[in-house]
């Protein structure tokens, strides 16, 4: 996939903030919603969905309008179009969006397939548009402390990692979980992401991976809500192994899965030339950070350098409006979004075929944020 052109357009640039449309009034739609007031470089001004009666109850919760998704994308007080879609209309969306003149956030992953995701940046570089993807949570206080720490030489040289994502699926909470289990969800597509990301921002970009894949129960069953007792046909792998090779020499191991009832693994440790560091969570934007040098006896809590600990979803979108106002490149970006996205299919690919798989998607490695950002700052 080509990188996304970092390109201006005039709405948006100066004190007036950027207007936000949110397509999707889903679950997550809330907390975006909650901390776009948090940041002076956005306003939202209207939500769409396919179902008129959540957009309205939306709108009402948070003092806007509720719109068709064809008046959202026609309306001149939108500038960036936040995609809370479900991921197999990503990049229907995002593309309409694109083709509107609006800068899009999408939430993870970019896309489901490699074309529509090489579709959706090549389309934002012919429009000098934005593209920026979730998540956003390496931006947050655990992830950037742990990259201070490991720029700062904490454990020496990363030579190595490991990253564990593993539950028993979404199915006894979610009140509609069945696209978990189609075609573009499974616990790589949906969860994957975030490791992933975090990875890159902590090791950079990955050079090639292996994987192994199988899907081991056919169907799933919804245990809450109104679609309980309903089966799912489970259409996609859902437990994921895979070893990726960073340009960087590191080297880490990769589970996500479905399958597991129960376990004892860590979230996300990188393993260095002088010691270990133990990651928060890749979903979280704060939690512990832990540090043990090759002489230690145990490990240490680390103090968090650095702002938003709390669930900040939108910070990604903040930083993108931030960089369209000082052009700078923003950290959550299409080319990043896309790096990750060619990195899942390809560690599928090798499941599928048994060879190891490089990845082609070219990304640098975002900035890191500055230390001691004041809530709502970005610079």
């Amino acid at each position: 996939m080509a990188a996304s052109s970092e390109n201006q357009r005039p709405q948006g640039v100066g004190p007036t903030p950027l207007g936000v449309g949110v397509i999707g009034c889903g679950n997550i739609s809330e907390i975006y919603l909650k901390n776009l007031a948090r940041f002076s470089v956005l306003r939202a001004v209207a939500v769409a969905d396919l179902d008129p009666v959540r957009a309205e109850a939306r709108a009402r919760q948070f003092g806007m309008t509720a719109r068709s998704v064809d008046d959202l994308l026609a309306s001149d007080d939108i500038d960036l179009v936040i995609n809370l879609t479900i991921p197999a209309a990503h990049a229907e969306i995002s593309q309409r969006a694109l083709a509107a003149g609006k800068h899009v956030h999408t939430e993870k992953p970019l896309a489901i397939n490699r074309a529509d995701g090489v579709r959706i940046l090549a389309l934002a570089a012919e429009r000098g548009l934005r593209v920026g993807g979730a998540p956003d949570t390496f931006l947050g206080a655990g992830g950037q402390t742990c990259r201070a720490l490991i720029d700062n030489g904490a454990i020496g040289v990363p030579v190595a990692a490991t990253a564990f994502m593993v539950g028993h699926g979404p199915e006894p909470w979610h009140p509609d979980p069945e696209f978990f289990y189609k075609p573009g969800g499974g616990p790589l597509l949906d969860m994957g992401p975030y490791y992933i990301t975090a990875m890159v921002n902590l090791l950079g970009p990955v050079l090639r991976v292996s994987g192994g894949a199988r899907a081991s129960f056919a169907e799933r069953v919804v245990g809450s809500g109104a679609k309980k007792g309903q089966r799912i046909a489970v259409e996609t792998p859902t437990h994921i192994t895979g070893t990726l090779e960073f340009e960087s020499g590191a080297i880490a191991t990769l589970v996500t899965s479905f399958d597991v009832w129960h376990h004892r693994l860590p979230n996300l440790e990188i393993y260095g030339s002088e010691g270990s560091l133990a990651v928060p969570d890749p979903n979280s934007f704060g939690g512990p950070v832990l540090l043990r040098g090759r002489a230690d006896k145990d490990w240490r809590s680390m103090p968090l350098t650095h702002g938003y600990s709390e669930n900040a979803r939108g910070l990604g979108a903040a930083d993108m409006a931030a960089g369209i106002r000082s052009n700078r490149p923003h950290r959550a970006s299409g080319a990043l979004a896309g790096h990750v996205l060619d990195v899942m299919l390809s560690l599928l690919d090798s499941a599928a075929s048994g060879q190891r798989v490089g990845i082609t998607t070219p990304v640098a490695r975002p900035a890191a944020l500055p230390p001691g950002l004041k809530d709502g700052e970005i610079d």
